[in-house]
């Protein structure tokens, strides 16, 4: 009997192999596993494995963007396979809302980030990876310390509405800020742009989806380890935009006493009588009259290199029933400007465990703790402030006016005792049940936290008009989401259906205190003891809102050619008013795949085309009092009843409600085409859509004998049509050396179609809401201005109310004089032509070079913004410095670009002066190679070092300040050109190593 048990027993055997590409290049992380279970392995670093099997068990071969091979084992123990590349990775799973799809049955417009590419560029910010990534997701610039570019895709569809894009973090919608994400910790970025795709997100998708998953473990994988650190240097991208030193400072004052430097009439002769001195701020004057001998270099003494250092470990791994990942991080940024800094410590833990074969219970969480202390001395007085003057006396004490007038020392802000931090804490738990009872049917539940707490505290002796301020200022918010997602999948023959239902709800809660006072006669103590003050006050707020959601979705596809898409949400938002709170939005969308056709079988250089069409329409909501009148106390509301009586404070109606108030709607629709040809050497999308925004959410003015100046209502339509490319190409893959290149393309152009519907002059013509900058049939970043042409000279007959030295403009209707209403025309828009990008990556032997070219361009008169530093002599501007090299006008330079008016008033109009912000920008450069291969001793699967460069030349014919940052002051006028109160772009340059075992 033993010898015939032992007959029938299949003995276990070790099987060994490599796993190469058919370029002979050895792949790592390919998945082996034993079919039917969950036991498997990895490649390592030179694509080897080794597995326990039995000779009758199959070995499942599979790794993203290669074809899948099972191999039965039989009496082999060692295997060797050479993987297919898979044509355009078309299997690869993509994160969509609420699931997942393979990129093959998409028919809406989603676009992935390519992670790989951006790696070791310098960016702590998750949204500095997505410039030049994605057409249609239009990313900007930070010009601060972990700053989060300005965000946006497609076109602008809204007036008042909400115009953020929507965050999903780990299926969760993620309120903290994106400085507060490691980037080390994510593995996709999925962007939805269309109705079809943004539509089971509801109104809060207005504005496109971005999807971000974060690492998880592996079942079956050995523990992982990785480690990264790199270091980065930083300085501006524009060097020479630097104040004047004592020379060009006293040269500058000179010219702009040009009426008393030179001779009249021309003023081109230097008059010999002339002394500076005699015209200098008294605050720059000995004793004696003289110019004081300083020349402090404000600019510099605020200022130093830029750097960041950052740190990453995690480890991650699995059993056959549970995965893990935990991640630490530590970032220290220091910006160009002095105390321009941001640390950030975060971890997280992601853990999933399978107590069951068809229960699956998980946690994703996040804490991320970010040091902001200390504040910046006041750039913008950095650049003004004089080089004649020093900061500090006689006894290093800091003069707090040293102009002795209202401009303070750019470092009052400085020396303070300034306490900023923000704590981010993010948790899904979810659970899943694969129902035994009903294959294919599914349930998850999601419930997901975001809390932040926000601490300011802050003390400076020269607050309060010298008296001394403290203030302690928390913020408390926090939000949670609950969803629940029921799931069926069923294939039948040649049909498969997928229905998606999602019930879910949000609540959310914010609170402040801020306790401050002034007056202080000693501030030892700090922001720790404010009742030393003499005044003292107390603020609070609180406020909170909700939203609840239904959501049906149905995927059907029929002999995998053929696809539909179906969604229709419910949105409930308790910031609406009665007759409102719910918005229904429907969208269906097609998708048909050619190239399974038998008409296209033989179309030798087709591998996939397919078709798609997405119409429906999606919602945008209002903020949360907006439908609602508001009631409003303070000391403005006070009332004396009889004589001697005293004060009463009441409350008054500050806001009239509008409870017929409702959703925007965006009706929209998209074309799309999705091709690989030459056998995946050649692949890519082309979009093409057509959005229609109507009841635009939008604040209208109203006659003041109601006793409010505006009611908020819905009118209007804003249409948004674009076009958008992306086209990548396998240009080269011989003899090991491989270069890839990707070209991404996108326009948009919108047109405001209606407004108010008023036509208050009876020619049958909507009036325009030129006090608001918006015009029927215009785009809503239309500029409506004054024509230029030229500088008024000495010489010139001047139109009334303009001196010398001042801006000509153009008298349109020849009346010799300038009116807003008669003399105004259109010069272009502000918004964009298009936008391209230019991504590169070679590949040879360990080596890997990135390269990204980034441009935005105005096309004839697009892309425009104000830049006019001029120059007026007053009592203020004598005591000023300036940006070196402005090209200001003077009779000794009659063609300067930029006005000089030293009449001693002002003119009757001085007009904004656009320039193009087109430019090319070298954006990113990375060199990487891996060390594994020379040091296999180490057994690590990677060791990667690199060098990268970002933002490294800009082309551009705008001055001053670099032309894609959007920038604006207290009073809203644009900072990004030759203003004061502009920030640099930084270069960086960084080195950085990549460690896995």
């Amino acid at each position: 009997m033993l010898l015939l048990i032992s007959g029938f027993t299949v003995k276990a055997q070790t099987v060994k192999g490599t796993i190469k590409s058919k370029t002979e290049q050895a792949l790592t992380g390919v998945s082996v596993r034993i079919k039917g279970t969950t036991r498997g392995t990895t490649t390592n670093n030179e694509g080897s494995f080794s597995i326990t099997c039995a000779p009758t068990e199959t070995l499942v071969l599979s790794s993203v963007g290669y074809k899948t091979q099972e191999i039965l084992v039989g009496s082999k123990t060692t295997i060797n396979i050479v993987l297919d590349e898979d044509l355009s990775a078309l299997n690869e799973v993509v994160v969509v809302g609420y699931g997942t799809q393979k990129k093959s049955d998409l028919t809406g417009a989603v676009a992935s980030v390519n992670l790989e590419t951006m790696r070791n560029a310098p960016n702590t910010n998750i949204g500095q990876y997505l410039q030049g990534t994605v057409p249609g997701l239009n990313v900007g610039l930070s010009t601060s310390a972990g700053g989060t570019p300005p965000i946006s895709i497609r076109g602008q569809v809204t007036l008042n509405g909400s115009q953020s894009v929507l965050i999903i973090l780990d299926g969760i919608q993620y309120t903290g800020s994106l400085s507060s994400i490691n980037p080390d910790d994510i593995a996709s970025i999925d962007v939805l742009k269309d109705a079809s795709s943004t539509a089971v997100y509801g109104a809060q998708a207005a504005n496109g989806v971005i999807l971000i998953t974060s690492r998880k473990g592996k079942y079956n994988q050995k523990p992982r380890i990785s480690f990264s650190s790199a270091y980065t240097s930083q300085t501006p991208t524009i060097g020479n935009l630097k104040p004047y030193e004592r020379d060009g400072f006293i040269k500058q004052l000179t010219e702009s006493f040009y009426d008393k430097a030179y001779l009249a009439p021309n003023y081109t002769e230097p008059n010999p009588n002339f002394k500076v001195s005699d015209f200098a701020d008294a605050a720059m004057r000995d004793g004696a009259g003289n110019l004081l001998p300083n020349n402090y270099n404000w600019f510099q003494e605020g200022t130093n290199t830029g750097s960041i250092f950052e740190n990453n470990l995690s480890i991650s791994g699995g059993s056959e029933r549970v995965t893990y990942l935990l991640s630490g991080s530590l970032v220290n940024q220091k910006g160009f400007i002095v105390n321009d800094v941001f640390k950030r410590q975060s971890i997280r833990a992601n853990i999933e465990i399978l107590p069951l074969d068809w229960l699956k219970v998980g946690l994703v969480s996040s804490g991320s703790f970010v040091n902001q202390d200390g504040q910046e001395p006041s750039f913008s007085s950095l650049l003004r402030i004089s080089p004649l003057l020093v900061p500090y006396d006689a006894n290093g004490k800091l003069i707090p006016f040293p102009t002795n007038t209202l401009e303070p020392s750019p470092f009052t802000t400085y020396e303070v005792d300034d306490y900023d931090r923000n704590k981010y804490l993010f948790a899904n738990i979810y659970t899943e049940i694969d129902f035994p009872f009903l294959k294919g049917l599914k349930y998850r539940m999601n419930f997901g936290n975001n809390y932040r707490l926000s601490q300011r505290y802050n003390s400076s002796i020269y607050g309060a008009g010298q008296t001394g301020s403290a203030y302690k200022n928390t913020q408390d918010y926090y939000d949670y989401t609950f969803d629940n997602i029921l799931t069926y999948n069923k294939a039948f023959g040649e049909h498969e259906v997928t229905g998606t239902f999602l019930y879910g709800a949000v609540e959310r809660k914010f609170s402040s205190v801020n306790a401050r006072a002034e007056g202080f006669t000693r501030l030892s103590l700090s922001y720790n003891n404010l009742s030393l003050g003499t005044t003292k006050f107390v603020e609070s707020d609180a406020w909170d809102e909700a939203l609840n959601y239904q959501m049906a979705r149905v995927n059907y596809k029929f002999k995998n050619k053929y696809l539909l898409t179906a969604t229709v949400r419910r949105d409930g938002f308790s910031g609406f008013a009665k007759n409102n709170k719910y918005g229904v939005f429907p969208v269906a969308a097609l998708g048909w795949v050619l190239s399974e056709e038998n008409f296209m079988k033989n179309v030798k250089p087709v591998d996939f085309l397919k078709l798609r069409a997405g119409y429906g329409t999606i919602g945008n909501q209002t903020s949360r009092y907006t439908s609602v009148a508001r009631v409003s106390t303070g000391n403005t509301y006070s009332y004396v009843y009889g004589d001697g009586g005293t004060t009463a404070f009441g409350q008054q109606v500050t806001s009239l409600g509008n409870d017929n108030l409702k959703w925007e709607r965006t009706t929209g629709l998209n074309l799309g085409l999705d091709f690989t040809l030459f056998n995946s050497k050649l692949s890519g999308s082309l979009e093409y859509y057509n959005n229609k925004t109507k009841d635009l959410l939008y604040s209208v003015a109203i006659p003041a004998v109601t006793g409010f100046g505006s009611i908020s209502t819905n009118l209007g339509q804003i249409n948004n049509t674009g076009f958008e490319a992306s086209i990548t190409g396998k240009i080269v893959d011989k003899g090991g050396f491989k270069w890839s290149s990707t070209v991404n393309f996108s326009a948009n152009n919108n047109k405001i179609v209606s407004l108010t519907g008023v036509d208050a002059n009876g020619d049958g013509v909507e009036d325009d809401l030129i006090s608001s900058n918006l015009f029927i049939g215009k785009s809503i970043g239309t500029i409506y201005n004054y024509q230029l042409n030229g500088i008024y000279q000495l010489s010139d007959e001047r139109l009334a109310g303009f001196p010398v030295g001042s801006v000509r403009i153009v008298d349109q209707n020849g009346d010799k004089d300038i009116t807003p209403l008669m003399d105004r025309v259109f010069l272009g828009r502000a918004e964009p032509a298009y936008r391209v990008s230019l991504s590169n990556n070679f590949e040879y032997k360990g080596f890997n070079l990135s390269v990204l070219i980034n441009s935005i361009q105005g096309g004839k008169d697009g892309y425009l913004r104000n830049n006019n530093p001029s120059y007026f002599r007053d009592d203020n501007s004598i005591r000023v410095n300036y940006i070196q090299g402005i090209d200001f006008w003077s009779p000794t330079n009659p063609t300067g670009k930029y006005p000089r008016n030293i009449s001693g008033s002002r003119a009757k109009i001085e007009p904004n002066m656009y320039q193009s912000r087109s430019f090319i920008r070298l954006q990113d450069i990375s060199l990487s190679y891996n060390l594994g291969n020379l040091l296999k001793s180490t057994k690590a699967q990677s060791i990667n070092l690199y060098i990268s460069g970002k933002n490294l030349y800009t082309w551009t014919k705008w001055e001053g300040w670099d032309p894609e940052v959007n920038d604006n002051d207290t009073d809203g006028n644009p900072v990004n050109g030759l203003n004061n109160g502009g920030r640099p772009v930084l270069r960086a340059f960084t080195v950085g190593l990549n460690i896995v075992y």
